[in-house]
């Protein structure tokens, strides 16, 4: 409980940037005004003193300073960039401060634990999903008034310059870019689908599939004027039309609470020949150009430290966004680095969940398990019926943190019982490059951690790796 003096004193420091920031002001203060409020609770902790608190409030608080430092890092950054720098970083803010705000939730939800029933109905009501929801739409659209004013003085003042050619000639550069910057403002974004039963119609596709299992064929297509990728399913099925319907309905609800950019979109199904005793189903999805991250990893294509780093990042917000889309968490059930897919712009993007149900209902064996053993926790391999857990997902988790780290095949070679001796009764870890950033290689060793409660959560690993992200993390000489 040493920590709580450095929390208090992250936050106000943090307090203090948000107020003079003058880019994204709302979104800033917003965030200012959630951790003013999380403090009267780290004070309430702070007088009761550690002895008795749950386990869980102590996890809470360590997270919550490596949250804040994250948060003033990423304010400060900002408060001394010029003005065109804090235009364009600003414009991509909003990723930053949903994942901020997402990870003071779970703080609130952690930290509550050591609250009276009034103190705790009084904090969650400043956290309420809806209200921050709203808040947060209203705040994004504020800072994007105040930027394209803002965007239009600077661009009125640039112009203005012509005294002295040297000058002229550094801003003439500044002047194209807010242009440009102005211009995709006031462009209107095509609008992601709803996910829905969609009509072949609206779909286009190749001919050739580009990807072919023992159940599906998978074709590159068009949809809404989004790429694609359109997964056909090719065995006969006694389940009906209907069926799937029924159980794609459920689901739909569930998916839209997925929505992220690390997660793989879903855009729906597509029933053809349903009047016929074996219709055909399509499940249509986001195409990722580079498949899965497996088959990115045995390629041949350079991947310094940075990339890396951001690959894992880029995983961990999906597994992140998944752990808390729902008060009863989450689990993909599956982690692997097949399950991860990677598209043009290198983002990562966790699949291989979409429509679970919906799929599973058109499977012809539907086998309960289909979780490799190398990635399978200590517990699991231990006993075949110990209840999977988001602690099991995260060690899973760090195994594919290793084989981004090294590009290697995790256990390659060895029989389950093998595996199984060295997992759980040696509790070996599979060594990381020397040349690993040390940051990087501790994330990946508490993920790998042999007791479950020293693994971290996926908010904690989003933490830490961007972190990592942010500094120099440069080889080992």
């Amino acid at each position: 409980m040493d920590f709580i003096e450095p929390i208090l004193g992250v936050a106000q420091e943090l307090y203090s940037l948000c107020c003079e920031v003058k880019a994204n002001r709302s979104r800033c203060r917003r965030l200012a005004s959630r951790v003013q409020a999380l403090m009267g609770t780290v004070k309430t902790i702070q007088t009761q003193g550690p002895e008795g608190q749950p386990a869980v409030v102590c996890r809470g608080l360590r997270e919550l300073k490596g949250t804040l430092e994250l948060a003033r890092e990423l304010v400060k950054k900002y408060c001394f960039m010029n003005k065109v720098q804090r235009f364009f970083e600003g414009h991509s803010l909003g990723e930053d401060f949903n994942l901020l705000n997402e990870r003071l939730n779970d703080a609130v939800n952690d930290l509550s634990l050591a609250l009276h029933s009034d103190e705790k109905e009084q904090l969650q009501k400043i956290f309420r999903v809806l209200t921050r929801a709203q808040e947060d739409r209203e705040d994004s659209e504020q800072d994007r008034m105040d930027m394209e004013t803002l965007l239009s003085q600077q661009l009125q003042i640039n112009e203005k310059v012509e005294t002295v050619r040297e000058t002229v000639d550094s801003t003439w550069g500044h002047v194209k870019e807010i242009k440009s910057m102005l211009n995709s403002m006031k462009e209107r974004r095509p609008q992601l689908p709803d996910i829905r039963e969609i009509k072949i119609e609206e779909l286009k596709y190749n001919s050739e599939p580009f990807m072919k299992t023992n159940n599906s064929e998978v074709y590159k297509g068009e949809y809404n004027k989004f790429t694609v990728a359109i997964k056909r399913f090719t065995y006969q099925t006694s389940t009906t039309a209907d069926e799937v319907r029924r159980v794609f309905e459920k689901e739909v609800g569930t998916m839209r609470r997925f929505e992220s950019p690390n997660i793989l979109r879903m855009y729906g199904i597509c029933v053809l020949k349903e009047n016929s005793p074996v219709p055909d189903f399509l499940i249509v999805m986001e195409y990722c150009k580079y498949g899965c991250l497996r088959q990115v990893l045995d390629g041949k294509q350079e991947l310094s430290w940075q990339t890396r780093i951001q690959i894992c990042l880029d995983a961990a917000q999906g597994l992140y966004r998944l752990h808390q889309s729902e008060e009863k968490f989450k689990v993909h059930g599956c982690i692997n680095s097949n399950k991860f897919l990677v598209d043009s712009g290198f983002r990562v993007k966790l699949g291989g969940f979409e429509l679970a149900m919906t799929e599973t209902s058109l499977r012809k064996n539907k086998d309960k398990k289909n979780h490799t053993l190398c990635y399978c926790s200590p517990q699991q391999l231990d006993n075949i019926n110990h209840q999977y857990d988001k602690a099991c997902e995260v060690y899973s988790f760090g195994i594919v943190l290793w084989e981004v780290a090294t590009r290697k095949v995790p256990f390659e070679g060895l029989t389950p019982k093998q595996i199984h001796q060295q997992v759980y009764i040696e509790k070996y870890k599979e060594p990381l490059p020397q040349d690993c950033p040390p940051e990087l290689g501790k994330v990946i060793d508490a993920c790998r951690s042999f007791d479950p409660f020293q693994r971290p959560t996926a908010g904690a690993l989003v933490d830490d790796l961007r972190k990592t992200v942010e500094e120099d993390c440069s080889p080992k000489s």
